[in-house]
């Protein structure tokens, strides 16, 4: 099963100082090696995003060029609109690229990979599957 990789899990990854002792940034490796690891437009954007020196933004920008983007269509704009909308319903907020990796996986048979709390929450009302971290 591929594996939609959230920006908390690739920023812990892109790091100049990495902390791999809880093992996020190995699976992701590992993830990667499997080719398993998918990348969304939002979420490198995300990544590239406040990067003020212009050499590293470049630099960070082709490292990320190897993972190609999954296609986004109306469907999955739609469909996290209405995950957004079941979400609020119940009191649980989230960002629209949260809603927009929930309604990806969902729709692609994925699951996701990160260290954001609010997905945990979402999981009460949602049919996602979280990524667990495998154990070596």
């Amino acid at each position: 099963m591929n594996v939609l990789v959230d920006t908390s899990v690739w920023s812990l990854a892109l790091r100049r100082t990495r902390q791999r002792a809880d093992g996020r940034v190995d699976e992701l490796a590992q993830l990667i090696e499997e080719g398993r690891a998918i990348l969304i437009g939002p979420v490198r954007q995300e990544l590239l995003s406040g990067i003020r020196n212009p050499a590293q933004f470049h630099q960070l920008r082709d490292r990320l060029r190897a993972f190609p983007n999954l296609a986004i269509g109306t469907p999955d704009y739609e469909g996290a609109a209405a995950f957004f909308n079941r979400c609020r319903a119940r009191g649980i907020q989230g960002s629209n690229t949260d809603f927009l990796i929930c309604a990806l996986a969902v729709r692609r048979g994925m699951s996701i990979f990160t260290t954001d709390d609010d997905f945990a929450a979402f999981t009460t009302v949602l049919p996602l599957h979280l990524h667990a971290r495998r154990t070596r």
